[in-house]
């Protein structure tokens, strides 16, 4: 299982979890009108923590029962660690005939991303992962002939969408979504969540989004963990009403030096070599969670002036651990 462990929510009311378990618990507000409850839950291969508030606790309960839902339908469209889902249908077929609204919109903006970055992002890098994975098993790395194998299966100009199919254009291609449906189920939720009249929440999706206000004073605030020590903060992260997506060479790695890891370079088949970790602030939870790959792909020098063309803040941190930050990142003490 991928566990995020870059962005850390440093106050306290995440809960374990366990495969497969829906939890949850309720914490009194300091506001006699507020009960907050969290739920916890495994889903896309991670886990992730709903906390929300609300004065009727009733309400409460059938809101987050809808917002899980919400997830649990994200699953069936969009995760690889289901073999009935539609994307692994249509990775097996290489046809998904009648693709649901949420999958044709979650691809379109996949390959809007990718045409604007040049393919930095690209979401046919699952034949990569196939190769990497398949060596894994037999405890080494892919030979240079099996990645240029697969490397020849990667491209995003090779899936075509329409309103009646989603197909590739040629045999042995694959798409991931583990690098934007992460994203793209906190924003379904958060938007679930608002629809219902939940006005104070936090959705961790692996990725992060926010409604109004914590239980606490102040903002959400999270914890930048270091890549290579999760339990040592590199800065505390401010939200201000923004989303914030991860993206570290720890959370999936082929090789204990982390040169091999679970992001790939589309053009090359291989990992960026240069970044150990980006966390990327944005309006929306499925453009920071695709642009962590696009920075990854930029590397240090050149993470601050693509920040501002895309219009978005990012905190870097290299694999020498030096990290930086764009101006509008609101970091924190910790």
């Amino acid at each position: 299982m991928k566990r995020r462990t870059v962005l850390q929510w440093g106050w306290g009311m995440g809960a374990a979890v366990a495969a497969g378990w829906v939890g949850s618990r309720t914490v009194r507000d300091p506001s006699p009108e507020l009960q907050w409850t969290s739920r916890t839950l495994t889903a896309m291969g991670t886990s992730m923590t709903l906390q929300a508030a609300h004065n009727d606790a009733t309400h409460l309960a059938r809101a987050l029962d809808a917002a899980v839902a919400e997830i649990r339908h994200m699953e069936e469209q969009m995760s690889l660690f289901r073999p009935d889902s539609a994307i692994c249908r249509l990775n097996r077929t290489g046809r998904l005939d009648d693709p649901h609204p949420d999958m044709l919109e979650i691809l379109r903006v996949a390959q809007q991303v990718a045409q604007r970055s040049d393919g930095a992002f690209d979401i046919t890098v699952q034949p990569l992962w196939l190769a990497f994975d398949e060596a894994r098993q037999n405890g080494r790395l892919p030979s240079a002939e099996a990645v240029m194998a697969a490397r020849r299966q990667v491209g995003w100009r090779g899936l075509r969408i329409s309103q009646s199919v989603v197909k590739f254009d040629r045999p042995g291609m694959a798409i991931t979504l583990n690098g934007i449906a992460q994203g793209y189920a906190a924003d379904k939720v958060k938007a679930r969540l608002q629809s219902l009249g939940i006005a104070h929440a936090l959705i961790d999706s692996g990725e992060f989004a926010a409604l109004g206000q914590p239980p606490h004073a102040g903002d959400w605030t999270l914890g930048v963990a270091n890549p290579r020590d999760a339990q040592q903060l590199l800065t505390g992260l401010a939200m201000q009403g923004r989303c914030v997506a991860t993206s570290a060479d720890d959370q999936c790695t082929f090789s204990a030096d982390f040169v091999n890891h679970h992001i790939f370079d589309p053009q090359t088949g291989r990992s960026p070599p240069e970044l150990s970790g980006v966390s990327v602030v944005a309006p929306t939870c499925v453009m920071a969670d695709a642009l962590t790959k696009v920075f990854f792909m930029a590397g240090y020098d050149r993470a601050m002036p693509l920040a501002r063309k895309w219009g978005v803040d990012v905190l870097v941190v290299d694999k020498r651990g030096r990290w930086q930050a764009s101006p509008g990142v609101a970091l924190q003490k910790t």
